[in-house]
């Protein structure tokens, strides 16, 4: 960490937290997975560029950071936290901090503005963003890591098909199905193997494909009929210590004779995802830097290309991790303008879609960038799957 804030030309790092409102500074500390309590009082640990790291603690929380290395000031009042404060940021110029201007990348925008402040006044530090070390030291993946991504991958890939196939046999046997019902076999086939996730998946069909968050539920859902499209949206990690996440999505139709404008809305989608996994393997086998804006970039420059371009309602992709939405580079320059880079280990999501009041469409794949390389993790859907 000493050698990367010195890179990146910086005094130290500050990790804060308080009643875990930030995940990413207990995440790379570990102070919540020490047992015990929740820490309910402010903690501040420094890591400097060199020397020895330093905290701020509670006294009623004294040993909250005392599984970390260096030493460690404890305050009460509120006097002394900002004397303490002022003694802990001595000597340091320029901070990373969970912090983004403007708010521009929200999941790395975890400190509040009036704690930013309190550092400011208290040090006279600059303040800057922390979103680079945090995809260094808590986005990148293992190779125990990236095994369990990749089996968790091969596990969907398998429940989409049997999916698909259980839309298509119940069509030809008449029997009534809704969204919810294959959802639900979707969930047990999740238990059989061995995924979990923070919810069930995701089956729309028809005009519920246009809405790119719609979930079905036990007493909101629509019935799967001829002639329709289905989405299925399915994300999921292995069910142990330090597994990370796949996530894909496919299309199908409940027809032989797909329409036209589905027809032409997914090959346009296709050829934009298509086009944001060329421009990373291109960047990674160079050996270029690449930020998450300009594969979000390549990537609509295609679909508005085709006359879609208000038709666009989400990002391009979105990091992977131990949650289904990590905190490493997003592809995205639509929501917002994410201009971290694409490191070595870091895996995402690459899902262009676009969308109706009747219907829409997406495909979505996962990548992993290796040091000279960039590989997608499963099969890349080409055309819609007739049912």
């Amino acid at each position: 960490m000493q050698a990367a804030l010195r890179a990146d030309g910086l005094d130290g790092w500050l990790l804060y937290d308080f009643c875990g409102l930030n995940p990413i500074a207990a995440d790379i500390t570990g102070v919540n997975r020490q047992g015990g309590h929740l820490a309910t009082r402010r903690w501040y640990y420094l890591i400097p560029a060199t020397g020895e790291p330093r905290a701020l603690v509670h006294k009623i929380e004294k040993d909250s950071l005392a599984h970390l290395p260096g030493s460690s000031e404890r305050y009460a009042g509120r006097d002394q936290l900002e004397g303490g404060l002022r003694r802990l940021l001595a000597g340091t110029k320029r901070i990373a901090m969970e912090y983004s201007a403007g708010c521009a990348i929200p999941y790395v925008a975890r400190v509040d503005a009036g704690t930013v402040e309190l550092i400011r006044q208290a040090g006279g530090v600059e303040v800057v963003s922390s979103g680079d070390l945090i995809q260094r030291f808590s986005a990148v993946w293992d190779a125990a890591a990236i095994a369990t991504h990749r089996a968790a991958s091969e596990a969907l890939y398998r429940i989409k098909d049997r999916a698909l196939a259980a839309v298509a046999q119940r069509l030809r046997d008449g029997t009534p199905t809704t969204e919810y019902d294959i959802q639900q076999l979707m969930a047990g086939w999740f238990r059989d193997e061995g995924l979990i996730a923070d919810s069930d998946p995701n089956v729309s069909a028809q005009e519920n494909a246009g809405n790119p968050h719609y979930l079905p539920t036990r007493t909101a859902h629509r019935s799967i009929r001829a002639n329709e499209i289905v989405l299925l949206d399915l994300w999921g990690k292995l069910d142990r210590p330090g597994a990370v996440y796949a996530d894909i999505t496919w299309m199908g139709f409940t027809g032989r004779d797909i329409p036209e404008r589905f027809v032409k809305a997914f090959a346009t989608i296709c050829k934009a995802r298509d086009a944001g996994i060329a421009l990373v393997q291109q960047a990674a086998r160079e050996g270029r830097e690449l930020r998450g804006w300009e594969v979000d970039r390549a990537a609509t420059i295609v679909i508005k290309d085709a006359g879609y371009g208000d038709r666009i309602l989400h990002r391009t992709g979105h990091s992977l991790g131990e949650t289904v939405h990590g905190y490493g580079v997003n592809m995205d320059d639509y929501e917002t303008h994410d201009d971290r880079r694409l490191l070595p280990g870091t895996g995402f999501t690459i899902e262009p879609g676009v969308y109706f009041d009747d219907f829409g469409v997406r495909t979505e794949i996962n990548m992993i960038v290796a040091p000279r390389d960039a590989a997608v993790t499963g099969p890349l859907q080409t055309e819609i799957v007739k049912l």
